[in-house]
C-alpha cells in the first residue's frame, strides 16, 4: 500500500502532523467505506505513532532521504511490523540477480516456517502481497517476469537499516548483522563505506578498530526526539 501511504506521509510532513491525515480522506478513495478499510489496513501496517520510536524514526528519515530511496526504508519498517515479510528475507537475497522470482518460491518458503498453518489460498495471498512489498521496494521487477534486481541506497537507508536494529539493542557485530540489514544485501565492503559517510553526515557516530565496531545515534536521537541510548 505504499501509494496511499505516500499520500498519507506527504500530507503529514507539509503539516508537521498526522491531524486530519485519516479524516480528510488524503487517500483519495472514492467511498467512506473504502476510506474507513483502507485506513485501518493502513494504521495496521505502519502504526502513524509518533511517540513510538520505530515509527518516529521512519517518519524523521521519510522526510529527509531522497525520494527514490522511500520505497526501501517503507520495506526496512515494513519489516519490523511483519514477521511474514521478515521471514522472506534469505529467500529473497539468495536469488541470483535476473533471475526470476516466483510465487510458488515464496509460497515454499512460508510453508517451511509455518507448516501446515496456512490454507492453499491463504499462503497463495500471503505470498503474493511479500512479492508485491519487494517489487514495490525496486528488489523486483517486471509486470509479468517478477524479476531479481539489485538495488543501489545511500548513507540514508542503511543508517536507517542500522537504526531499526540499534532501536531494537542490538549493537557491535550484531547490528551489522540485523534483518534489516541483510534486507538491503550489501557487500562489507560496500556497507563499511556507506556508514563511514553517514558518520561524515554526522547522522551516526562510528568507531572501527580491528574486530569492534561502534555505533550510536546519540545526536539523530535527540533530533528525532527519542530518549535515552
Amino acid at each position: 500500500m505504499f501509494a496511499e501511504l505516500s499520500r498519507i506521509m506527504i500530507y503529514a510532513a507539509k503539516n508537521n502532523s498526522f491531524e486530519g491525515s485519516f479524516t480528510d480522506n488524503i487517500i483519495g478513495k472514492l467511498s467512506r467505506s473504502n476510506q474507513i478499510k483502507t485506513n485501518r489496513y493502513l494504521k495496521q501496517l505502519y502504526c502513524f505513532n509518533l511517540s513510538d520510536p520505530f515509527f518516529a524514526s521512519f517518519f524523521w528519515f521519510w522526510k529527509n532521504i531522497p525520494e527514490s530511496e522511500l520505497p526501501v526504508i517503507t520495506l526496512l519498517y515494513a519489516i519490523h511490523r511483519d514477521n511474514l515479510l521478515a521471514e522472506s528475507i534469505d529467500e529473497i537475497i539468495n536469488i541470483k540477480p535476473n533471475s526470476k522470482v516466483t510465487v510458488d518460491y515464496i509460497m515454499a518458503s512460508i510453508e517451511s516456517h509455518h507448516q501446515g498453518q496456512f490454507s492453499s489460498a491463504t499462503l497463495r495471498s500471503v505470498a503474493q502481497n511479500i512479492a508485491s512489498s519487494w517489487k514495490q521496494s525496486g528488489f523486483i521487477e517486471g509486470k509479468v517476469k517478477n524479476i531479481k534486481k539489485e538495488r543501489e541506497f545511500s548513507y540514508y537507508t542503511v543508517s536507517f537499516a542500522l537504526l531499526l536494529g540499534y532501536l531494537e539493542n542490538l549493537r557491535g557485530e550484531y547490528l551489522m548483522e540485523s534483518k534489516y540489514i541483510r534486507a538491503l544485501n550489501l557487500e562489507r565492503r560496500k556497507l563499511m563505506d556507506l556508514i563511514s559517510e553517514a558518520a561524515k553526515r554526522d547522522i551516526l557516530s562510528y568507531q572501527h578498530a580491528g574486530n569492534i565496531v561502534t555505533i550510536h545515534f546519540t545526536k539523530l536521537l535527540k533530533e528525532i526526539g527519542i530518549d535515552g541510548e
